[in-house]
């Protein structure tokens, strides 16, 4: 089991990180320790489906570039995330089913660039 996957945001951007995550996604947002609370960047709970839920760790990094390729993949209700995203004005992109027969997923961007895909349970 995983605990949590880390992905990275400019520095000031977490308002708009809060809105995906938190508004589009309905993720709650969990307090950082104090200590790590002062590197900036957010944290949230993310729902199990069929299992524990995890986090999601939003870090600031100085130099940030978007993740483009890799990515973290969360299951979920596929249809119900994607009708989330993209009438919040994100792009959805539905993989080929002939990729991995028997789960259909899509992928998106969130606020500051970074890919993250969803997969059916």
């Amino acid at each position: 089991m995983i605990h949590h996957v880390q992905v990275a945001c400019p520095a000031g951007s977490e308002d708009r990180v809060r809105a995906f995550y938190h508004g589009v996604l309905g993720w709650e947002e969990l307090p950082k320790p104090p200590l790590l609370a002062v590197r900036g960047g957010c944290w949230f709970r993310v729902p199990g489906v069929g299992g524990p839920d995890g986090e999601l760790h939003v870090g600031v990094e100085a130099d940030f570039r978007p993740a483009r390729k890799a990515h973290p993949a969360f299951v979920a209700d596929v249809d119900a995330v994607a009708e989330a995203v993209g009438a919040a004005g994100y792009e959805v992109h539905w993989a080929d089913p002939a990729e991995i027969p028997g789960r259909r997923r899509f992928h998106t961007f969130d606020a500051v660039g970074n890919r993250v895909e969803f997969l059916d349970r």
